[in-house]
C-alpha cells in the first residue's frame, strides 16, 4: 500500500464529519490521525497543530476544521501539519502528554515545545500570526529573502 493510500485509508476510518487529505510528501498541509502520531517525527521539520475534541461532532471541532480547510496555504507556508484526536477513550500518546479537556488545540514548535494552547477555534490567520512571531519562523523569513 502506498503512503498516500495508507493515509487516505486512515482518514476514512475517522468518524469525523470531515474527511480530507492532500499529498503526504510533507510539502503540503496534511491532516493526520493524532491517535497514532509521534511528535518526534516532526521535530525540526514541521510545526504540529494538534486539534483535540471528545467527539468528531463537537461544534467547536467542526468549526476549527472548517477554518483550517479554508486557508491551507497559510499552514503550508509555515510547515504546519495538523494532527486530529477525537477519541478520548483511545488514550493516545498525544492525550497523555498534553492532557486536553474537551475541545482545544495545541501548537507545537519545530523545537518540540508547546507554543500555544487554546480552548476555542482560531482562524488560520490568528494561528499564523502566532507562528510568525516565533524566532525560528523569523529566521526562516530572513533566510528566504
Amino acid at each position: 500500500m502506498t503512503r498516500l493510500a495508507a493515509v487516505f485509508a486512515m482518514l476514512l476510518s475517522l468518524t469525523a464529519p470531515m474527511v480530507w487529505a492532500q499529498e503526504t510528501d510533507m510539502t503540503e498541509a496534511v491532516i493526520l490521525d493524532g491517535r497514532t502520531a509521534d511528535l518526534a517525527e516532526f521535530k525540526w521539520t514541521h510545526r504540529p497543530l494538534i486539534v483535540f475534541a471528545d467527539s468528531p461532532y463537537d461544534p467547536a471541532f467542526v468549526r476549527q476544521m472548517d477554518l483550517i480547510k479554508d486557508d491551507l496555504d497559510g499552514l503550508v507556508e509555515r510547515d504546519v501539519v495538523v494532527l486530529v484526536d477525537t477519541d478520548p477513550d483511545a488514550r493516545s500518546a498525544l492525550r497523555q502528554a498534553l492532557h486536553p479537556r474537551g475541545f482545544g488545540f495545541v501548537l507545537i514548535g519545530k523545537d518540540g515545545g508547546v507554543k500555544l494552547r487554546k480552548p476555542s477555534p482560531w482562524t488560520v490567520r490568528e494561528i499564523s500570526r502566532t507562528i510568525d512571531k516565533m524566532p525560528m519562523r523569523q529566521q526562516e523569513i530572513r533566510d528566504s529573502r
